[in-house]
């Protein structure tokens, strides 16, 4: 048995000591044993919930991270977390409660681990927001932590194919327009989603996956297994034992994650054609450890890495596909031997990068990881725009995509219902550039996703036919030429909110450009009549949360992160 020394561990502010007498009564209360009390207190972190197939599993996996953490002769304090899950949320005002989400979990973990002085975490998370907001804390609270993904849904089958639950939202569209009956719509969605685990394509839940090994804060190959298979416990007991493992050594987030590390997750979401969603959440974590990463930053990794693994929405597979040929480490392989991955990143395994990766082999007899010597295509899958349009910036995804030049007339909607409607409506013309504005962090407010209203257009046959642009967000699974997170966003006055209906919008994903038609003269004299909107969101969370969000450029944070901190927890 291990006699651990306290003095350094912020549990000792309620163990130790006979100040600490009432604090242990509590402890004796739940049937802890004096040994327990006197070890370390590891924090086990889950967004479990019955809000959807996301998070069912994450309570099963969190007692094998005890049993780990047990085994290691640590004192495991189970908890949970919020999530808001977009595949519900998507399509109506829930949508705006997603992003803020992110925020809550990160907050409501920290509020946790700090009020109870826990000294170390292993966090579980399954849905898109929960899994940065997840990483998130653990670089803000810089205590010795792992992160777990939850694992990937498997997927559905419908008419011999393989399905998903994008294929729902875009039958929807397909539906509205009479190419697929209120039968075969019945029958795919009761059979798109076949178990637990987060959507399948590398949508915002996998991209934030694959990140969490690339960035260094997961086990090797954690992330790949799908939610139901019971290797994930393993994974999950291997992680509570390795959080001991970084209490003894004391090496915490901020010595693992590092600029070089975010450029290694740039490049991983790049390499597999990952969400722009990364984009946004990439810079939120750098800001919580003190890390210059925006959205410029992202985009010139975006722009130098490969497309080389061959995944939805604009691939053929889903992660399940990836994790059969040997999962994301196969990816990050062929970019190390490729040089666009620093090797010498430090992950919680306690090794490099490379030498995490030093056995793995991409297997020759598949095609969801082409060759670094043969990519699918030459720049990332995921590139950065910037122009008179989006000063700050926007991102596309243009894995998929044909064609990478677009210019057309825009058809200006003021908020994603008015749009949706219209399109379900088909009230617009080929060739047309979308714009949905006042729906960026602070003005939709809450930066919703639009993916029921790009994949209406996208199952009406308008895929490659239209553009939409957004200071909102787009979901993970969206595909065509969709444009977001242009910044600044039109409640700040952004040229997004200047423009006007007919305005020739010209984009090129090739050069990376973003430009409407007018001058710099025209702009500003529309600039001096343009007035402030006011939302209906005055009181409230999401009122709260557009009181100090910031650009999404930025990761739309809603506080200064390390730049401005005083004390990090862990050495109170």
């Amino acid at each position: 048995m291990t006699k651990w020394d306290k003095s350094k561990l912020v549990s000792r502010y309620v163990t130790e000591g006979a100040k600490s007498a009432p604090h242990r009564a509590y402890y004796y209360a739940m049937g802890m044993t004096e040994e327990e009390i006197h070890q370390p207190l590891v924090g086990v972190a889950t967004c479990w919930n019955e809000a959807a197939p996301c998070n069912i599993a994450l309570s099963r996996q969190a007692q094998a991270v005890k049993k780990g953490v047990q085994a290691a002769e640590g004192s495991p304090r189970e908890f949970t977390t919020i999530t808001v899950t977009d595949g519900i949320a998507m399509g109506h005002e829930g949508m705006r409660s997603s992003l803020v989400s992110r925020e809550v979990i990160a907050d409501s973990v920290e509020l946790t681990m700090r009020g109870h002085c826990y000294d170390a975490l292993v966090g579980l998370a399954g849905c898109d927001k929960s899994l940065p907001g997840m990483m998130m804390v653990m670089l803000r609270l810089n205590v010795p932590s792992v992160f777990m993904y939850g694992g990937t849904i498997l997927p559905g089958k419908f008419k011999g194919k393989d399905v998903d639950i994008v294929n729902v939202f875009e039958a929807v569209g397909e539906n509205a327009v009479g190419n697929m009956t209120d039968e075969e719509l019945k029958e795919l969605e009761c059979v798109a989603c076949p178990s637990a685990g987060a959507c399948g394509g590398q949508f915002t839940a996998n991209t934030m996956a694959c990140v969490s090994e690339a960035i260094g804060l997961a086990l090797p190959n954690s992330a790949g297994a799908p939610a139901p298979y019971e290797s994930r416990d393993e994974y999950a007991e291997a992680s509570g034992r390795v959080v001991m493992d970084l209490i003894k050594n004391n090496l915490r987030p901020r010595d693992i994650v590092t600029l070089k590390s975010f450029e290694n997750a740039a490049a991983v979401v790049a390499a597999t054609g990952g969400s722009t969603n990364a984009a946004l959440h990439l810079p939120a974590m750098a800001n919580e450890c003190g890390v210059d990463f925006d959205l410029s930053a992202v985009a010139e990794i975006f722009k130098r890495t490969p497309l080389i693994a061959n995944l939805r929405p604009g691939g053929k597979y889903v992660a399940k596909h990836l994790y059969d040929v040997g999962g994301v480490g196969v990816v990050m392989k062929e970019l190390l031997d490729g040089g666009f991955l620093h090797g010498e990143c430090m992950t919680v395994a306690g090794k490099t990068l490379a030498e995490t990766l030093e056995n793995v082999k991409r297997p020759e007899d598949q095609d969801v990881v082409y060759s670094i010597k043969n990519p699918i295509h030459p720049s990332g899958g995921v590139v950065g725009l910037k122009g008179n349009l989006a000063p700050e910036g926007a991102i596309v995804k243009i894995a998929g995509l044909e064609n990478l030049q677009f210019e057309g007339p825009a058809r200006v909607f003021d908020g994603e219902q008015a749009a949706y409607d219209a399109i379900q409506a088909k009230e617009y013309e080929e060739g047309e550039v979308i714009v949905i504005r006042y729906e960026g962090p602070k003005g939709g407010p809450g930066m919703r996703e639009m993916l029921s209203t790009t994949a209406a257009l996208y199952g009406q046959g308008m895929g490659g036919k239209m553009a939409l642009v957004t200071d909102g967000r787009f979901s993970g699974g969206t595909r065509g030429f969709c444009i977001g997170h242009v910044s600044p966003e039109a409640y700040d006055g952004g040229p997004i909110g200047l423009i006007e209906s007919g305005d020739i919008i010209a984009i090129d994903a090739e050069a990376g450009t973003m430009e409407v038609k007018l001058t710099d003269e025209e702009l500003a004299a529309r600039k001096k009549n343009w007035k402030p909107r006011e939302h209906d969101y005055q009181s409230g969370a999401i009122w709260k949360y557009t009181q100090t969000v910031g650009s999404a450029s930025k990761g739309a944070v809603t506080h200064g992160g390390a730049k401005s901190e005083k004390h990090i927890f862990v050495d109170i």
